[in-house]
């Protein structure tokens, strides 16, 4: 049966699909993502070269209504090509990608199929499936579209289902995606006492490599639990490299509905770690910031509770900000992370420490840039700390990248 995606999630420059010419049913569900470049093919599509494998198998697959091949969802495409899925694995925003950020997703049954859903989202701490849940099953595949920051917790979940095949010796198969911020490298690396929930690896903040990459990373450089390996294998997608400027069909999560607040996420997240709104409960959000007592702004906007932010921050208040949605792509692109958002907002409102939670250390992943902040550093100061991790870490990533640079 059809798994739909939730049609208010489409985002606002969905790229194009066409059906390639195939040799079966399930393989004329391929899509090719048109981008200024051109056509890539998703790991989903490539049947081919997964199905064979997962004959015969218990199948969970972690997905949620990102994993679209043109219209199909990966889902349907497994099942119908006769393949035995027993288990759904669901991420943060739950499987069909409509729970707020951090919101509790419990365990349930995916009402199209039947198939019963496993929660991995607790809202802290690793994720571990049940033993009987990890004992009636072979392998897991993972197909979910990633967006590129080492906050966004995808990756996360996959280390931790990456860490419980291992533990239970069942194999892992990556179907590749890729990475709408792929084209550069950005931020400090990780130092691992901030390790939680929106922080699994010793990676950059930006770090520019696709779901299977990152996979391939764990694995070689001995991050699983234990150092250990699990067995792994990756579906890459064709017609792909890291420059490719690859626009997303179907919004990720609730709040990024657009390209825009994808190449603005970087910069403007860190806002979650402070009284600031940055537009969650708008039309707009991770496209503009404000706050009810910032001084001397000529935009203003009110957060309201709704779908997928039921209680965003400065609920009901009328905020005074900056729009970003001026700000071009290309412009969004180039800056990578830019902390003068963050600074500005934070020399406006005079709070001092009451402006931070301990949620900003998690976030960018270092314990000293709040007090560079605090002492008036500006963006580019700041910047220039983390430039020798941006290098260190893009000759570290290097073994495991499938597609050029």
């Amino acid at each position: 049966m059809k798994v739909l995606a939730l049609a208010s999630l489409l985002c606002a420059c969905p790229a194009l699909f066409a059906n390639e010419s195939c040799n079966n049913a399930a393989a004329n569900a391929c899509c090719k993502a048109r981008t200024a470049e051109n056509s890539v093919v998703v790991g989903a599509a490539r049947t081919a070269q997964y199905v064979p494998g997962l004959r015969g198998k218990r199948v969970a697959l972690f997905s949620n209504h990102t994993g679209m091949v043109g219209d199909k969802h990966t889902l349907d495409i497994m099942l119908g090509e006769g393949l035995n899925v027993v288990t759904l694995f669901s991420p943060e925003h739950g499987f069909r990608g409509t729970a707020d950020a951090g919101e509790h997703v419990g365990n349930s049954v995916d009402e199209p199929t039947g198939i019963p859903i496993a929660s991995l989202y607790g809202g802290k701490g690793t994720r571990m499936p049940a033993k009987e849940v990890m004992d009636g099953l072979d392998v897991i595949v993972v197909d979910i579209q990633d967006v590129g920051l080492r906050y966004y917790t995808y990756y996360c979940t996959m280390i931790d289902l990456m860490n419980a095949a291992k533990a239970y010796g069942k194999q892992v198969v990556v179907l590749d995606r890729p990475n709408p911020n792929g084209m550069y490298v950005d931020g400090p690396i990780l130092d691992m006492k901030y390790e939680s929930g929106v922080g699994r690896l010793p990676i950059t903040v930006v770090h520019g490599m696709t779901l299977g990459e990152i996979a391939r990373m764990a694995n070689g450089e001995g991050w699983l639990k234990n150092g250990g390996k699990v067995s792994l294998k990756v579906v890459p997608c064709e017609n792909y490299t890291h420059q490719t400027r690859y626009e997303l069909p179907i919004a990720p999560s609730p709040n990024l509905r657009t390209m825009k607040a994808i190449y603005l996420y970087p910069s403007v997240c860190y806002f979650e770690a402070t009284p600031v709104s940055l537009g969650r409960g708008t039309d707009f959000p991770f496209e503009v910031y404000g706050h009810p007592d910032m001084k001397n702004r000529d935009f203003e906007f009110t957060p309201r509770s709704v779908a997928g932010a039921k209680n965003p921050p400065q609920l009901d208040n009328l905020c005074h900000g900056v729009d970003l949605r001026n700000i071009s792509d290309e412009e969004a692109i180039a800056q990578g992370i830019n902390l003068e958002y963050v600074i500005d907002a934070y020399r406006d409102l005079d709070m001092g420490d009451k402006y931070f939670r301990n949620f900003f250390e998690l976030l960018i992943g270092r314990g000293d840039i709040r007090q560079m902040i605090k002492d008036g550093k500006s963006a580019a100061e700041i910047k220039a700390t983390w430039a020798g991790d941006v290098a260190k870490f893009r000759e570290q990533r290097r073994p495991y990248l499938l597609y050029a640079e």
